[in-house]
């Protein structure tokens, strides 16, 4: 991910100047998350990467949770197109499984810089998975499953359980990809998948 602001051509100047400010303090916020870490990290400390004005910072935010809380859902709103793509052209509940970490692994590889800001703030993150888009995205996957256990793709396991299951897989797995030096995602995919069709097959076979 670059640190180079992108605004919207389309936009009025005065729109222009505030999307690239609030894009300016984004981006620095991720870097010094990254280097100092949540709890360490101040206002103050974001403002001076960002050359912008204390003003200027607080016309868009005012706490630094709020800034955390952005970027997470920035971050939510790019990946859960990808995510909920591949659980609906899924037939089986391994295309399922498999096309769902997939698309997570490969998307936490290729934003690693943002990705590296939340493994440097891993306590930070689980308070802050109330944030309204990380919801909306469980909400989502949830739904998912309901409906693929209504479709037959999923079989009958207890949903909650399942998609609680499923979150914590992706995020602990995604957290050990990123450490790897010769990362592979469809590999973890793979492990990730086959992990959860086994333990299924146990909780169906008692079922």
């Amino acid at each position: 991910m670059s640190d180079t602001t992108v605004v919207p051509v389309s936009l009025g100047k005065r729109e222009q100047t505030k999307a690239a400010n609030r894009e300016a303090i984004l981006n620095a916020a991720r870097a010094v998350f990254a280097e100092l870490g949540y709890g360490a990290t101040t206002v103050r400390d974001i403002i001076r990467r960002t050359g912008l004005a204390s003003g200027t910072f607080y016309n868009y935010f005012r706490s630094k949770e709020e800034v955390f809380q952005a970027i997470m859902d920035e971050s939510a709103l790019r990946i859960r197109p990808r995510l909920k793509e591949e659980r609906l052209k899924a037939q089986t509940f391994e295309d399922f499984l498999r096309g769902m970490f997939s698309a997570f692994f490969t998307y936490v590889l290729e934003d690693n810089r943002e990705y590296e800001m939340m493994r440097a703030n891993t306590g930070a993150i689980r308070v802050r998975m109330d944030t309204p888009e990380v919801i909306a995205g469980f909400d989502e996957l949830r739904v998912d499953i309901d409906e693929g256990i209504e479709r037959g793709v999923i079989p009958q396991v207890n949903p909650e359980y399942l998609t609680a299951s499923l979150i914590g897989i992706a995020f602990e797995m995604a957290d050990r990809i990123v450490s790897r030096n010769d990362p592979d995602p469809e590999e973890a995919a793979r492990f990730a998948t086959e992990l959860v069709l086994g333990g299924i097959a146990k909780l169906a076979n008692k079922a």
